[in-house]
């Protein structure tokens, strides 16, 4: 095809072709979710959530805003909390994905979610899984040093049935915890 545009003709690429519905166009890709290998054929705009729940059964991993406004599907990608709505599922190709159902070791809690248990830092338990990988962040990244310090953190993490008191108090008690490890 070609445009003329007075005295120069330039020709232009070919048309792409127009991508269908959903899933007719696939890539494969590698996650390496929970220290495991999946190798996945996705849809490019696939998000991150949607490939962890419905493809790989990971339902700790919550939805609820789609926008990156709640902290519902808070993992972690390399180490980092990262919100899986945002994240399309090629980006995290070869990186490290933890989930809530990662945390765990031989059979043992985390810290985090053994303080959200004992400080009842849930009420219908939705926002959990996002809270508590947003809190490893929290203390990882050396944000719990005072109460005003982790609300601040933890603002982007919503909990509808206002459990926030219990949350600050596990994420204080994790961080204790930390200390004397």
């Amino acid at each position: 095809m070609s445009a003329n545009s007075g005295t120069e003709t330039t020709v232009l690429p070919e048309a792409l072709p127009v991508i269908g519905t959903a899933g007719s166009v696939t890539i494969s890709v590698t996650l390496v979710v929970n220290g495991g290998e999946r190798r996945l054929d996705v849809d490019p705009r696939s998000m991150l959530v949607d490939v962890l729940r419905d493809r790989l059964g990971l339902t700790g991993t919550k939805k609820c805003c789609e926008r990156g406004e709640c902290g519902v599907c808070t993992v972690h990608i390399d180490g980092r909390a990262a919100l899986a709505c945002m994240t399309l599922a090629v980006a995290a190709e070869d990186r490290e994905i933890t989930t809530i159902e990662g945390l765990a070791t031989d059979g043992d809690l985390h810290v985090l979610q053994r303080a959200f248990i004992e400080q009842d830092g849930f009420q219908c338990g939705y926002c959990t899984p996002g809270q508590i990988m947003s809190a490893i962040a929290c203390i990882d990244g050396g944000h719990a040093e005072s109460e005003e310090e982790i609300k601040e953190f933890m603002s982007g993490n919503i909990c509808r049935c206002s459990a926030y008191p219990q949350i600050v108090a596990a994420i204080q008690a994790a961080a204790v915890s930390a200390e004397d490890v």
